[in-house]
C-alpha cells in the first residue's frame, strides 16, 4: 500500500489575541510539489524503516523522518490494539523537515492512515490527526492532506486549549475547517528554500508564543478584515494582484509580522529580491525559512531566485496549488 501526501504553505496564524473565547485560526494553501511518497508493508514483527535515496538525505533528515514515523505508528497501534503486529515503511520521496512546508504533519498523517487502512478501521483524517498529535494549533496541514486546496481553519476554542501554543507543544484537535476554495489552477507557485538552519523551533519556539502573545486586538481585526474582504474574494474571482497585495501586507500584521522579525536578515533579502523581481505576492510559509511567491509568470522569478541563492545555496521549486488530498494506490 502506497500514499502521496502533498506539501503545504501556511500563510498566517489569525487570532494569537483570544479576545471572542478562540485562538490560532489559520490561512494556507496545499501545494502539488514536494510531495511524500510512503509506502507500507506488513513484516512479522517491529517496525523497520527504510528510505530509497538514503544517500542523498542528511542524517538530520533521516533520523526525523524515522523518529516521525515510528511516533506516530506506535500511536495507532496502541489505539487500534494492534498487539504484536510489524511493518516495513519506506519512503520514496520526501521533503525537508522543518522547513516550513509542514513535512512533519504530511508523514504522522501518511503513516497513520496506511496503518487504519491495512486492519479495515477506515477513520476520518482529523480523528487520525488526533491520534497521532497533529493539528494542535494550525489545522491547515490536517485539511490539506484531506481536501487539498485553499484553506482557512477557525481555530480552537479556550475550553480545548487555554494558552498559546505551537503546535509541536499543543495537544488539542485540529480545528474546525470554516473555508475551503479550489484555487486557480493557471497560478504558479515558486518556492526558495535558502540552505539556512532554521532559526526557530522546539523550546524557543514555545517560549515565542508565550512572549509574544496575545497580539494586539487591533492587528488581528485588520488580518481578519484582510482575508475576508481581499484575499478569499480574490482567489473566488481570480484576482492575482489582489491576493499577492494581501500575501504581502500580511508579513506585517499579526503573529506573521513576529514570525518574520525573528527570521536571518537573508530571508527579508530574498523576498524583497523577489518581489522587485515582478512577483504580486511573496512571503515566508510558517516560520521559515521556506519563501513563496505566486505568480502567473515565473520564469523572471526564479531566475531572481537562483540569483538571490547564489552564496548561501539552496533549492528552488516551481509548483502548484493541488485542490485534492493525499492519494493511495
Amino acid at each position: 500500500m502506497i500514499i502521496e501526501t502533498p506539501s503545504r504553505l501556511h500563510l498566517t496564524l489569525l487570532d494569537l489575541n483570544g479576545s471572542l473565547g478562540r485562538i490560532d485560526g489559520g490561512v494556507g494553501l496545499t501545494l502539488k510539489k514536494p510531495c511524500l511518497i510512503l509506502e507500507m508493508k506488513h513484516k512479522g514483527s517491529g517496525i523497520d524503516v527504510e528510505f530509497n535515496n538514503f544517500q542523498n538525505l542528511s542524517k538530520d533528515t533521516l533520523n526525523d523522518y524515522e523518529e516521525k514515523i515510528r511516533t506516530s505508528a506506535h500511536l495507532m497501534m496502541e489505539h487500534l490494539q494492534l498487539n504484536g503486529e510489524g511493518y516495513k515503511f519506506i519512503v520514496h520521496e520526501n521533503f525537508p523537515s522543518h522547513s516550513g512546508l509542514g513535512s512533519g504533519t504530511q508523514l504522522s498523517l501518511a503513516t497513520g492512515e496506511l496503518i487504519s487502512d491495512s486492519t479495515g478501521n477506515k477513520m476520518e483524517v482529523p480523528q487520525i490527526a488526533h491520534i497521532v498529535g497533529r493539528g494542535g494549533t494550525s489545522g491547515i496541514g490536517v485539511a490539506s492532506f484531506d481536501k487539498g486546496g485553499f484553506i482557512i481553519d477557525g481555530g480552537h476554542h479556550h475550553g480545548e486549549k487555554t494558552t498559546f501554543l505551537p503546535s509541536s507543544a499543543s495537544e488539542a484537535s485540529p480545528p474546525p475547517i470554516i473555508a475551503r476554495y479550489d484555487f486557480p489552477d493557471d497560478w504558479k507557485v515558486v518556492l526558495v528554500i535558502p540552505n539556512i538552519m532554521k532559526n526557530v523551533s522546539g523550546t524557543k519556539e514555545v517560549n515565542i508564543f508565550q512572549k509574544y502573545c496575545p497580539i494586539p486586538l487591533r492587528e488581528v481585526q485588520q488580518l481578519s478584515h484582510l482575508i475576508l474582504m481581499k484575499m478569499m474574494p480574490a482567489v473566488l474571482e481570480k484576482d492575482l494582484d489582489a491576493f499577492g497585495e494581501t500575501v504581502n501586507t500580511i508579513q506585517s500584521v499579526g503573529f506573521k509580522k513576529i514570525e518574520n522579525q525573528l527570521q536571518k536578515p537573508l530571508i527579508a533579502e530574498i523576498i524583497t529580491i523577489l518581489r522587485d523581481a515582478g512577483a504580486p505576492g511573496v512571503g515566508m510559509s510558517s516560520f521559515g525559512p521556506t519563501i513563496y511567491a505566486i505568480t502567473d509568470s515565473p520564469k523572471d522569478i526564479v531566475s531572481a531566485a537562483h540569483d538571490a541563492l547564489d552564496e548561501v545555496g539552496g533549492n528552488i521549486i516551481e509548483t502548484t496549488a493541488q485542490n485534492y488530498g493525499a492519494t493511495k494506490r
